[in-house]
């Protein structure tokens, strides 16, 4: 597989005796498995190479536990987690190993006024993970778990 990866990527054309140079045949095979799929790899593309691409955004996410967020530091990695009711079986994981890109003081305008208790924390995330979170925020308490 080496030697077809290898062949893949080599020139074609000349070769260094002037005569001209074919790739072999699994070479042409992985090449077209790559174009076709996008990945490069010749495999198929898994669901973290497709989260990977995905654009992210910056989520600003009110988090109900005020002391955990202050335990946060941007660049921590947290589990975001959702609950609906009183029960454990009402939770579920709503964004995973978001990153924590900033943690608001109590003393900044954007958090003075809010009206709410707990504490805002901004995360980044995939587009369609920060919909999900401003959907369950509207109708759910959020919790994070650090990772």
């Amino acid at each position: 597989m080496a030697a077809a990866a290898f062949a893949a990527t080599a020139p074609h054309g000349r070769e260094e005796g002037g005569s001209l140079s074919t790739p072999a045949p699994e070479a042409v095979g992985a090449q077209e498995r790559a174009s076709k799929d996008g990945s490069g790899s010749g495999g198929r593309e898994s669901p973290s190479d497709r989260d990977s691409r995905e654009r992210t955004v910056s989520a600003p996410v009110r988090i109900a536990d005020g002391a955990t967020v202050r335990l946060l530091r941007p660049g921590d990695r947290v589990d975001v987690i959702a609950t609906e009711g009183s029960s454990d079986t009402d939770a579920r994981v709503v964004a995973r190993r978001a990153r924590v890109t900033d943690v608001p003081t109590a003393e900044g305008p954007a958090v003075q006024g809010a009206g709410k208790s707990g504490g805002l924390v901004v995360l980044r995330v995939p587009s369609r993970t920060a919909t999900k979170l401003a959907g369950a925020s509207a109708t759910a308490q959020l919790a994070v778990t650090l990772c």
